[in-house]
């Protein structure tokens, strides 16, 4: 029957391969499309042709942006400096406004007249460069025009030196600059436009200029600036009459328009790289030219407008500029599109080469591909090889342990004792060395399942650590555990799964711990991020050091003195948590919380202070069959499976494993897993544990812990006075003589191992006051071995 089903068995892994090799034998997509290779890289030519024209065309795109870019800086350059120029020249003409006005009317008599303005303006004429001349014209009505050409000597004449008809107000030049003398005895206001800029100056108080026209004497384009001249200090709030009846005259200046921009773009370098037209647009439709050429826009490659402000808020002027060249070859545009394109047909080239090499060797790559699927056949039929061999060793195993258990239980001799007892160690670890590989196939195999059933998390760890308290004892190592009251007493889960989880973990740490201690913690996972920012917060403030100085030698502030791997469960740290626990203890009578979630998340940490893990071996921990070196397995034993093992039993449990190790100083390996909350009460009802029925014997008892341990302490007041026991600490044997001193009873202690018990004598009975050094979990063996020995 046997062979039959080993026969079948070997049929199917043979038809599967036949399988995966009838599956996997097929064209390639570039041997399937060998045909269309030479079509392909003709196509990637022609894209990658594009694609080089696209890059050209967008680089000499950026390159006429920076060039507008230049172009906008330089003709907004000009134009603020043109502005600037021409803002300075009208501050001096109003300031000659303002002399003759103070020198020739409020002075009486005149300290100006035509000599002396003339030679003032010739002297300063070096702070007008822009100006032509300047000229005085005085405000003359007609009822006074036959007294002033009598005063004066001359006739009123027009722009045409005709003399002036007859008109209600005239503006004859009576004071003139040298330069432009000529036009003594002219009436300004014999051109319409002149007349309305000089009634538009007067009204306003401000200079005005005219439209753009030809100078005399220079035939250069200009324009006339005009400021009013007052014969009285006008008040603050003045009207536009008050300014009429005041005006005494007007004071115009000539400027030479093209003189000045010509000498603007003489100050610039590079001047010739651009042109520049001014236009006045106050009439937009008919714009007038003030310097440059009417046409000379249209021969431009690239224009840029500037807008330009004389001070006359009537008048609107601006600047245009543009290139004169058009813009050079980009030989930058041009070289990096041909590079592109040649680069990328040499990638071309060699993606088609190494198609062409892809078909030569497909079929090495089918043969390399039958030779895979045949050896991952030959991996899957060991596999199951190995889970068949290990069942059927495990099954004779069982009924060998069964008979040597049998055995052990008749009259044997020493000898013979000695004999069975070292048979069943051996089998035990050949069992469970079965168990391990079979657990590791199926997880492998993809086919390891969890069970779910309520289980007590807290009696299978004493059950765990009862397994190794004799020989934690025989090596003089404190074996402790602490799970916090948050934890519910029943969970729902997998029991025997998270029984070999603890097992591994703490084997493993008795096995390389020879001195100190461990110590196994449970509680909450979301308790854990508040500890760790309570233990950098005790840091910050300046929080005591973990180890002190005593007899020479550094104790740390652990379960047993000895330096720990991982510094975040430290004393400050299990501090807050013994804190946290008791505040909950003592307000709410160890309810558990947050009853109505569905799943419960711990975090379990297992802290030993042995021999560590080398740092070299630390990456290859959970590695199957991997151990630290090779004296590890002679000097302590094991396969270097079970943290394997452990690490896929924890993530199957939803959780997560790590660790931290120092080498010399130990390790502390920590895990979570999701529990569920289990809703049958009467579970633990049934099981109850010893400590629940011997609460009672011990409630109002009164009890002194007397230990220079803070961790090992704190864990004993703990557990003392969950049992209903008033504890207090201290750490020293004669504080604890002397506090039972003081209530008049006589007090003795007894010093024996690792333990020191102080006790009262009472009428009635024995009232026990005791502190246990090395606190483990069988405290409450001791405690009634403790209390039979004190009746």
């Amino acid at each position: 029957m046997g062979l039959k089903l080993q026969q079948s068995h070997h049929h199917s892994v043979a038809v599967k391969v036949n399988e995966q090799m009838g599956t996997k034998r097929g064209y390639t997509f570039i041997q399937a499309n060998r045909a269309w290779l030479p079509k392909f890289l003709l196509l990637w030519v022609m894209v990658m042709a594009f694609l080089s024209a696209w890059i050209y065309k967008k680089m000499d795109a950026d390159n006429k942006v920076r060039r507008e870019e230049v172009l906008s800086s330089m003709c907004d350059q000009r134009a603020r400096m043109l502005q600037d120029q021409f803002s300075v020249s009208v501050n001096h003409v109003h300031a000659l406004a303002i002399l003759v006005s103070t020198f020739h009317y409020y002075k009486n008599p005149s300290a100006i007249d035509q000599e002396t303005f003339a030679e003032y303006t010739a002297r300063t004429a070096f702070e007008r460069p822009l100006l032509g001349g300047v000229a005085y014209a005085e405000r003359v009505v007609h009822s006074e025009r036959e007294k002033f050409e009598r005063q004066h000597g001359w006739t009123i004449k027009t722009m045409q030196r005709e003399p002036s008809p007859i008109r209600d107000e005239y503006a004859p030049v009576i004071f003139s600059q040298e330069t432009v003398s000529y036009i003594e005895s002219l009436d300004m206001m014999s051109g319409e436009e002149d007349r309305e800029n000089i009634l538009r100056a007067r009204a306003t108080g401000k200079a005005v200029l005219t439209s753009p026209f030809r100078l005399l004497g220079s035939h250069h384009l200009g324009v006339v600036l005009t400021f009013p001249v007052y014969k009285s200090k006008l008040p603050l709030r003045v009207t536009v009459e008050e300014r009429i009846e005041a005006t005494a005259g007007y004071l115009g200046g000539a400027f030479d328009v093209e003189s000045l921009v010509e000498n603007l773009l003489g100050q610039l370098a590079g001047n010739q790289a651009i042109l520049v037209n001014v236009y006045d647009v106050t009439n937009s439709s008919d714009p007038l030219i003030m310097y440059g050429h009417q046409n000379q826009d249209d021969d431009l490659v690239m224009l840029h407008e500037s807008k330009l402000d004389f001070g006359d808020p009537f008048r609107k002027h601006h600047m245009i500029c543009g290139y004169h060249q058009k813009a050079p070859t980009s030989w930058t545009a041009l070289t990096t599109a041909f590079l592109f394109f040649v680069i990328c047909l040499l990638v071309g080239y060699i993606l088609y080469g190494a198609a062409i090499h892809i078909v030569k060797v497909e079929d090495d790559f089918h043969e390399m591909q039958e030779l895979k699927v045949r050896a991952e056949a030959a991996d899957v039929a060991k596999s199951q090889f190995l889970a068949t061999v290990s069942h059927e060793i495990r099954t004779p195993m069982n009924g060998i342990l069964g008979m040597l258990a049998l055995l052990l239980d008749t009259d044997l001799s020493s000898t013979q004792r000695d004999y069975a007892q070292t048979a069943q160690v051996c089998g035990k670890a050949l069992i469970t060395l079965i168990n391990e590989v079979l657990d590791r196939a199926k997880i492998e195999a993809g086919r390891f399942e969890l069970e779910t059933v309520p289980f007590d998390l807290r009696s299978i760890l004493d059950d765990v650590l009862s397994l190794f308290s004799e020989k934690s004892r025989n090596k003089g190592v404190e074996l402790a555990v602490f799970v916090s009251d948050k934890v519910p007493q029943t969970v729902m889960g997998d029991p025997g799964r998270f029984r070999q989880i603890i097992t591994n973990l703490v084997g493993n740490s008795v096995k390389f711990t020879e001195r100190g201690h461990i110590f196994v913690k449970v509680h909450l996972a979301e308790n854990t991020k508040a500890i760790v920012d309570a233990k950098a917060e005790t840091c910050l403030n300046g929080g005591s050091d973990e180890g002190v100085m005593i007899s020479g030698a550094q104790q740390f502030k652990t379960l047993s003195g000895y330096e720990a791997a991982d510094e975040r469960n430290s004393w400050d740290s299990f501090k807050q948590l013994i804190a946290d626990e008791e505040r909950r203890y003592d307000a709410s009578n160890m309810k558990v919380a947050d009853e109505a979630s569905v799943s419960v998340t711990l975090m379990v940490s297992v802290e030993d202070t042995g021999i560590g893990i080398p740092l070299i071996a630390q990456d290859r921990v959970f590695m199957p069959f991997m151990q630290a070196d090779s004296s590890t397995s002679r000097n302590y034993g094991g396969t270097g499976i079970g943290l394997s093992i452990t690490k896929c039993l924890v993530e199957l449990m939803g959780g997560h494993i790590s660790f931290i190790s120092r080498p010399q100083v130990g390790s502390t390996f920590s895990f979570t897993a999701v529990f569920g909350r289990s809703k049958k009460a009467s579970f633990s009802d049934t099981k109850k544990s010893n400590a629940e029925d011997l609460a009672s014997c011990f409630r109002g008892l009164k009890a002194i812990v007397v230990d220079g341990k803070p961790v090992r302490a704190a864990l004993t007041r703990y557990h003392l006075k969950r049992l209903g026991i008033v504890v207090e600490v201290t750490s020293s044997v004669k504080i604890a003589a002397s506090a039972c001193g003081k209530n008049g009873s006589s007090c003795g202690y007894v010093e024996f191992q690792f333990r020191i018990i102080i006790w009262e004598k009472m009428s009635k009975f024995s009232k026990i006051i005791f502190c246990i050094l090395g606190f483990c979990h069988y405290l409450l063996d001791d405690l009634i071995t403790l209390t039979r020995s004190c009746q």
